[in-house]
């Protein structure tokens, strides 16, 4: 069998870390297996659904390195889905329903105040053409419910959690068809899933009881339910819901504001959840080649957004100068790895080259010190080797070791008391500038 998967978001706002996770777990099953991903726009809700949100989603995807295989919208669909709706309509599968949302709610109450679950009662199976007729009167218009045949168990074992059994009697007969004629999300889902083939369904564990209710209507429209996995949600590291006044932004945020490498969300999202420890990894491949359903907990999955930055630098330090050149203006592959140690985000370059750029400020405490140290510097160009013969020089002619050796000349050179390593950087400083700012000329 060739797997074939989906991730399927709304484009009704911005993708957050809990979305590309479902998307990011489906991918790397696909990959994995040589299969299918697919991408389905979920654009059903007219009113909220915008082609702004949607090219949105597929730019982020695209920057993540998520690359689809298929791609459509359902509101390309709605033809077929309203020919599904007429063949379960004259099976007797789909019925109208005239409650309103406070009368829905009443019986509900009173359901429970009796100690029953609150499943609704199917009144409307017994409604007359004269009954429902009235209602048209008054105005009210049906919504659509699905006919779960019942008494029956959904049984089926989830790749994540294993063997799962629903009891569909203490569930209620789904609304699939809103007051306004618009669908829920159920019924388009599946007839979707049966007519492009989808294999296996990946998503979160909140799904799950939806998943059983799936099955007879997959059955209903005339195809198979897929396999499933159900991996669990992801909360803040204190087990809060993840939002942005805990530090989790859009994937946009991620990029265009905090400057973060798409790996880094991709290091983190693969491995959050799972048996496997959370690392940076500057290409996919190895969490292709390394994913397995079996290493999913079944606990909560915490996240903690700082975990971004701290893998973010990790993998701008392995990175190679040819993977960022093309985003580096001005910024020479010595220069890369003079200041690649010391950067965070990719942003931190730019800050950091005026170091070797300049202006410099220089900050001079014993300019008798520094004036014994100008005269020392090695005569020619200066090469990596320069530094250490200079200090070397410095050492014997002064006595100075350790901090008080190499700090006033970090001082003088840089205005800072810390950074790139100095041997890197002498040379790209080069010996103009040195001169003139161990001179205390601002360079």
């Amino acid at each position: 069998m060739t797997v074939k998967v989906r991730f399927a978001p709304s484009p009704t706002g911005k993708l957050h870390v809990g979305n590309i996770r479902a998307a990011l777990v489906n991918w790397l099953f696909a990959r994995q297996q040589g299969g299918t991903f697919v991408l389905r726009i979920d654009d059903t809700d007219r009113e909220r659904s915008t082609k702004e949100n949607e090219a949105s989603i597929k730019q982020d995807l695209e920057w993540l390195g998520l690359k689809w295989d298929e791609t459509f919208n359902q509101s390309d669909r709605f033809d077929r889905y309203n020919e599904v709706v007429e063949k379960l309509k004259a099976e007797g599968r789909l019925y109208p329903c005239y409650e309103t949302a406070d009368e829905l709610d009443m019986k509900r109450k009173i359901q429970m105040g009796r100690g029953k679950p609150p499943v609704y009662d199917r009144a409307a199976l017994n409604l007359s053409d004269e009954e429902k007729a009235a209602f048209e009167a008054e105005g009210r218009k049906p919504h659509w419910r699905f006919k779960l045949n019942t008494p029956a168990r959904v049984d089926w074992t989830d790749l994540i959690r294993g063997d799962v059994s629903i009891d569909l009697e203490a569930l209620s007969d789904p609304i699939l068809i809103r007051e306004d004629g618009s669908f829920l999300y159920t019924l388009p889902s599946v007839v979707d899933d049966v007519d492009y083939g989808i294999t296996h369904i990946v998503r979160g564990e909140d799904h799950v009881t939806n998943s059983a209710v799936q099955v007879q209507i997959f059955e209903a429209v005339g195809g198979k339910a897929p396999e499933m996995a159900h991996f669990a949600l992801l909360t803040g590291k204190g087990g809060e819901g993840l939002s942005k006044r805990h530090g989790a932004m859009s994937i946009g945020e991620y990029r265009d504001e905090a400057g973060l490498e798409p790996m880094s969300i991709v290091s983190l999202l693969a491995r959050v959840g799972t048996s496997e420890p959370i690392e940076p990894f500057a290409d996919a491949q190895p969490l292709i080649d390394g994913f397995d359903f079996g290493k999913f907990g079944r606990a909560t999955a915490k996240l903690d957004p700082a975990d971004l930055e701290v893998l973010n630098a990790k993998i701008l330090h392995m990175m190679p100068y040819t993977a960022v050149a093309d985003r580096l203006e001005g910024v020479s592959e010595d220069m890369w790895l003079a200041l690649q140690p010391n950067i965070n985000k990719l942003s931190d370059v730019a800050e950091l080259k005026t170091i070797i750029d300049g202006p410099v400020t220089p900050v001079i405490e014993d300019a008798d010190h520094i004036a014994k140290t100008r005269d020392l510097l090695p005569e020619g160009e200066l090469t990596a080797e320069s530094w250490k013969e200079w200090t070397d020089a410095i050492k014997v002619e002064t006595g100075a070791k350790g901090r008080a050796l190499f700090m006033p000349l970090r001082q003088a050179l840089t205005g800072q008391n810390h950074g790139p390593d100095m041997s890197m950087l002498l040379p790209l400083i080069g010996r103009e500038k040195v001169l003139a700012r161990l001179g205390g000329e601002a360079a």
